[in-house]
């Protein structure tokens, strides 16, 4: 017997009845499903649509707009012509070249000696009894200091006078025995031998007289040098002996030391190599001017001219000595200070100038300064010929022109062709 199998289609939602009642079957499909998109997928896209429309229209449209500076423009856009903006511009402080005169100067380490000093000594033993200035003062020549007891050479003086009264009268009384004696030989009433001996006591006696004047002018110069004047003019250092003790001609020590410091000298030192064209200018008669510098060489004290030169070399250091004086008015110098000393040797006239700061040195020992193009606000990198450096000067021999403009701070960043914003050293600007 022929089973016949009959093919049931089966469809997609059939309730079956198996003992569990509202059992859903799941649907069977049959055949290739269709694609369709899910919800999520619709959200992603309109999100990416959203965020590129807020791009466009703030950087597209509100942009322009919104900017009022134009330097904040340019910067965000490239600038009118695309080749950067103020934020691309470096800003440098600029010094104009000028023309005019540098100096050639030996330079020199040196020491403050005063014009004169005096170490002030007692010339006679005595108690010192008054003193008559303060330390530190600046005295006169002439002025009283030191008073020293003066009564033992009072006495000795009284003694000498009263020495000489005495003997001054025994002279006269040889000399009228003298005259008698004369007169009485003329009329042969007494030998010559009498005569003689009379002759030779009186100049005896005149003998004793002058010895017992310089007796007399001794006691009186004593007198004198118990009062101390001052030698030189200058200034007074501390004093070495107190009021009250005794002193005496023979002590090693002074009393006190008196330096004269109006004017005063700097004794410096030069090469030897240097030596020449100081020595043709003195020879000549000109006068040299050397200025006197502190340690650091920023603050100049004194001006004042060369005096004389060492008549020899050290051999030991190959330096030749000079000795300079200045006025020092307003006390600027002060003995045994160290200072820098520059001297002129020559005065270049009408030469390019500019400050060292603006001298920059290269890799390969060329020496170069960015020159600034103030019309284009660029900058242009210049070799220069260094000539005469004097202090925050320096002299430019060849490759920039007076009137020219260079930098001299900010150039870490510079390259030949940089666009920049100016400020002057003064103050001025040179414009963005």
């Amino acid at each position: 017997m022929a089973q016949e199998v009959s093919e049931k289609k089966v469809h997609p939602a059939i309730t079956a009845s198996n003992g569990n009642e509202g059992m859903t079957v799941p649907r069977v499909q049959t055949g290739k499903p269709r694609s369709q998109p899910t919800w999520w997928v619709w959200l992603l896209v309109m999100l990416i649509a959203a965020g590129a429309a807020v791009y466009y229209y703030y950087h597209f449209k509100q942009a322009p707009a919104k900017s009022t500076d134009s330097t904040s423009a340019t910067s965000k856009h490239g600038g009118a012509g695309g080749g950067g903006g103020a934020s691309s511009k470096i800003r440098v402080i600029g010094a104009t070249a000028i023309k005019g005169d540098i100096g050639v100067y030996l330079t020199g380490l040196g020491s403050v000696t005063p014009m004169n000093t005096v170490t002030i000594k007692t010339r006679v033993d005595g108690q010192l009894m008054k003193v008559l200035f303060a330390e530190g003062q600046t005295i006169k020549e002439g002025d009283l200091l030191l008073q020293i007891d003066s009564r033992p050479y009072e006495v000795q003086l009284a003694q000498a006078e009263g020495q000489l009264l005495h003997d001054q009268a025994l002279l006269k009384n040889a000399q009228v025995d003298l005259e008698r004696y004369k007169t009485l030989w003329s009329q042969d009433s007494i030998p010559q031998q009498t005569l003689a001996t009379q002759d030779a006591l009186v100049t005896q006696d005149e003998g004793t007289v002058k010895s017992d004047q310089a007796q007399v002018d001794t006691a009186k110069l004593n007198i004198t040098y118990c009062n101390i004047t001052a030698p030189i003019s200058g200034r007074v250092g501390l004093r070495l002996v107190d009021q009250g003790n005794m002193v005496h001609a023979a002590d090693t020590t002074g009393l006190l030391v008196i330096n004269q410091v109006q004017p005063i000298t700097v004794v410096f030192t030069i090469p030897e190599d240097s030596i020449q064209p100081v020595i043709s200018k003195l020879n000549a008669g000109q006068q040299l001017v050397v200025n006197a510098y502190d340690r650091a060489q920023k603050s100049k004290l004194a001006q004042g001219t060369l005096l004389t030169v060492d008549n020899q070399i050290d051999q030991t250091t190959g330096t030749l000595k000079l000795k300079a004086i200045f006025p020092n008015d307003d006390n600027s110098l002060f003995p045994n200070q160290f200072v820098n000393t520059h001297l002129l040797v020559e005065m270049k006239k009408d030469v390019t100038i500019v400050p060292v700061a603006a001298i920059q040195h290269g890799t390969q020992d060329n020496t170069f300064v960015y020159v600034v193009d103030m019309d284009a606000k660029t900058v242009s990198m210049k070799n220069v010929v260094v000539g005469t450096i004097d202090g925050d000067n320096a002299e430019i021999q060849n490759g920039v022109s007076p009137d020219d403009v260079v930098v001299i701070d900010g150039v870490d960043k510079l390259q030949d062709g940089s666009k920049v914003i100016v400020q002057m050293a003064g103050g001025d600007k040179g414009g963005s």
